[in-house]
């Protein structure tokens, strides 16, 4: 019998959701690791279709009666967590009222993970490395314990913290913490992960990959054309649902200020309609809307026909950045915020960025004037070495490496 590693398996709960920065890297890194086991739970959103075709095994929904018995403990948990969320909408409940859903929330990721994990115990008993590519910021020993299965997860922000009967779910299975490995990526995920689990081993990992599909001349001239954007224009895209860690108030107070004639494209959900409708009536904006979420041609398209691509967040947010790591994979210049201090030290002096302080829209205002005459450089084929973006080859080798060693601390435990 060979003792040869089975495939790599990439474990993604919304892969049912849009196209987006997480289904890329599903996507490239199948692709890269051609007999990989792709377990998505609630099937495969629309836009994947490259992930169908890279040669991966696709378990649409879970195997055996563990993994059914676990995800349907997820759905009911995540049934009740929605019906909470608008039972105690109101701030007239006390504030641990309105954070019951939110625990509740923690719980169903939970057994969804555990659930994709006893699916993947079942489909590929001996992985090359097990990988949950979004995963819960909690019950992260909890979803060892009940999957059964040593892995890496990928752990993208901290937006709920434990209350106590979540904690002391935690503590019961703290055991299961020693079979996982967390990846954040960012250090000030990292640091939230190890103040809140210090007894969980957690590594700074960069999520996005480099597939190496830059975009072309060809690309750049028909994304023009199909947008009705003239050749000597000058236009931004905003890319991405407008989410409140955002600053799309900065960048409303901007677009009023501008003095000279600047094309907009925005693709994303959600949006806001009535700032839509206001920046339509500016007169130095030309409003392109792309609804999302949409294929990862479509977004080709839009990063296409941008002369560069414009990122704002509000002060302090210190998760990895898609939209800056999807522009600098593609080759689109940039235009960021400086929000985040680790992130600003890495971007500074790049030919191809842009940066102005945070909150500043008359900052804003005047670098988007300047398009026409300052246009940053476009970044090449080394600019996603400054991010720490390696190709999905190298990923999927150092997901493979980091899993092994996993599995030889657990066997001297």
């Amino acid at each position: 019998m060979s003792n040869a590693p089975g495939p790599l398996v990439l474990i993604e709960p919304y892969a049912h959701r849009g196209g987006g920065h997480h289904q890329h890297t599903l996507t490239a890194l199948a692709a890269a690791q051609p007999k990989s086991l792709v377990v998505a739970p609630e099937g495969l959103g629309e836009g994947l279709g490259p992930l169908a075709r890279s040669g991966a095994r696709i378990a649409a929904g879970p195997t055996g009666a563990a993994a059914r018995v676990l995800l349907a403990g997820a759905r009911a948990a995540g049934r009740v967590s929605a019906a909470s969320q608008r039972a105690f909408a109101s701030r007239s409940w006390p504030r641990g009222a309105r954070r019951f859903p939110h625990q509740v929330t923690l719980l169903a990721r939970c057994l969804a993970e555990a659930a994709c994990l006893r699916t993947a115990r079942r489909l590929a008993p001996r992985p090359a490395a097990v990988v949950i590519l979004s995963a819960s910021e909690a019950l992260h020993g909890m979803a060892a314990l009940l999957g059964g299965f040593p892995h890496l997860r990928f752990v993208h922000e901290v937006v709920t913290t434990e209350d106590r009967p979540v904690r002391w779910l935690g503590r019961l299975a703290r055991q299961g913490e020693k079979q996982v490995v967390t990846l954040c990526p960012t250090a000030d995920v990292r640091d939230q992960v190890a103040a809140a689990f210090p007894h969980l081993r957690c590594e700074v990992r960069a999520f996005a990959v480099d597939d190496g599909r830059r975009l072309t001349d060809v690309e750049r001239d028909g994304a023009r054309a199909a947008l009705t954007i003239p050749t000597d224009a000058r236009a931004v895209c905003l890319v991405g649902g407008w989410w409140p860690y955002k600053d799309i108030a900065t960048v409303d107070a901007a677009l009023a200020r501008l003095t000279t004639p600047l094309h907009v494209l925005v693709c994303g959900t959600p949006l806001d309609d009535d700032v839509l409708d206001r920046w339509h009536r500016l007169p130095h904006v030309r409003l392109h809307t792309v609804p999302g979420p949409v294929a990862d041609e479509v977004l080709r398209l839009v990063y296409a026909a941008a002369d560069a691509a414009l990122v704002a967040r509000k002060p302090g947010v210190g998760k990895e950045s898609g939209l800056v790591m999807d522009a600098v994979r593609l080759g689109v210049p940039l235009i960021v915020s400086a929000h985040n201090r680790e992130l600003s030290a890495r971007l500074s002096g790049q030919p191809w960025v842009r940066l102005f302080p945070a909150g500043d829209p008359d900052a804003l205002a005047e670098m988007l004037d300047k398009l026409t005459s300052e246009a940053p450089a476009r970044p090449g084929p080394t600019a996603p070495t400054v991010l720490d973006m390696y190709p999905a080859a190298e990923q999927t080798a150092f997901l493979t490496d980091t899993y092994a060693h996993l599995h030889l601390t657990k066997e001297r435990c």
